[in-house]
């Protein structure tokens, strides 16, 4: 068995498995080490469906991130042949003046970008499953769709081997240690050697980026099919959007019905912070169900019973933003970790950028935003290349 490459990549769910591929298709000799079998549903990557959508509520900065992202994942679909990305509008949502809408109108400002401002009257004549308040705005984006994410994380695996990639599951890392220029991995079955290290960890970089200057807590979240019933066709994509809305009770998203499960909803954040994924409960409660009710009840009446459930986790860094950076303690050293919710849409872009910081430490992605360092907890971090 080889025991020695040119880099090693810790979990294989989203980024880690798009950093493996991008880092093969480069030519280069690349272990991806997972602890769970592939493509599983116990870290941050499951639940059938993401949205990714441009007009970024969070910070304009991600634009042009996300931008690249569409690229790569419409040319992955060119790659492998598979369906990956379906393209539909985005309703954002919330009171006037709200966070959430304020962020999106920011984005398009900023960038540019194409979006209609929409009246509560206007989002219910639009779409009548529908009803918030009258004093609430909706700006809805069309350059905005879903991506199944097994399937992507399934294709970015799959393509990353056909190219030479070695990916093993059900492999925990035990340790990981800068040795010289270099690294060593010590897993459940054996000892390896590289010249680079990238660690996609998710939740688990609580552990094995402890060293980070970062504090990264754990949320439980958990996403809840309802039925539609008679009404199907009021919820096919053609007919209903994505949406997010921000309202006094929380943040909360959802899809259109696209298969007999129903609608998708969940609550962005609106969650415990733990300090690691021991305290994870797997397990979908009645609690968790009648948490939503209300809220569906509320702007999405007359839904039906809940169909299906899984639990996902989020890792999130203390300002919500992600961290994609060279370690800052040993160079050889990539990390990308914290993406508190909202990451899984930017993978394929962040495969490339990591490629990026592992073979050169810098990209031309600009990532300073991310930098580990901001903290104030570290000393050295990326430099986007000029």
């Amino acid at each position: 068995m080889n025991r020695n490459f040119d880099v090693i990549v810790l979990g294989v769910g989203g980024m880690g498995s798009a950093a493996c591929f991008e880092l093969a298709r480069r030519g280069k000799r690349v272990l991806g080490l997972e602890q769970f079998p592939l493509v599983h549903s116990q870290g941050s990557s499951h639940g059938h469906t993401r949205i990714i959508r441009t007009a970024y509520a969070e910070h304009p900065g991600y634009v042009p991130l996300v931008r690249r992202a569409f690229e790569r994942w419409y040319e992955l679909e060119q790659l492998t042949g598979r369906h990956l990305l379906t393209e539909c509008p985005c309703l954002n949502v919330g009171p006037p003046n709200c966070e959430h809408v304020e962020g999106v109108r920011a984005s398009v400002r900023e960038h540019k970008l194409a979006a209609e401002e929409l009246s509560a009257s206007e989002i219910t004549k639009r779409f009548p499953a529908f009803r918030f308040p009258a004093d609430y705005v909706g700006i809805l984006e069309q350059d905005a769709g879903f991506l199944l994410v097994e399937e992507c994380v399934r294709a970015h695996i799959d393509s990353a081997v056909s190219l030479g990639a070695e990916v093993h599951g059900e492999e925990p890392v035990q340790e990981w240690k800068a040795v010289g220029d270099g690294v060593t991995v010590t897993t459940t079955k054996g000892t390896y050697h590289a010249a680079k290290l990238v660690i996609t960890a998710g939740a688990w970089a609580t552990r094995l980026l402890a060293d980070l200057g970062v504090r990264l807590t754990v949320m439980r979240q958990t996403l809840l099919w309802f039925g539609v019933g008679s009404r199907a066709a009021e919820f096919r994509r053609d007919r209903f959007p994505l949406f997010i809305g921000e309202t006094p009770h929380s943040m909360f998203y959802g899809f259109p019905a696209i298969d007999s499960s129903g609608m998708k909803i969940a609550r962005h954040y609106s969650a415990p912070e733990l300090p690691n994924p021991d305290g994870v409960d797997w397990n979908i409660v009645d609690a968790d169900v009648a948490s939503m009710r209300p809220l569906l009840d509320e702007y999405i009446p007359g839904i039906g019973a809940f169909t299906k459930g899984q639990v996902c986790m989020y890792t999130v860094s203390p300002d919500r933003h992600f961290v994609i950076d060279v370690h800052p303690a040993h160079p050889q050293v990539s990390v990308a970790c914290g993406f508190s919710g909202h990451g899984f849409k930017f993978a394929s872009a962040v495969g490339e950028v990591l490629a990026d910081l592992a073979e050169t430490g810098t990209t031309r992605h600009g990532i300073g935003m991310f930098s580990a360092t901001r903290f104030g907890n570290a000393e050295r971090g990326v430099r986007n290349a000029e």
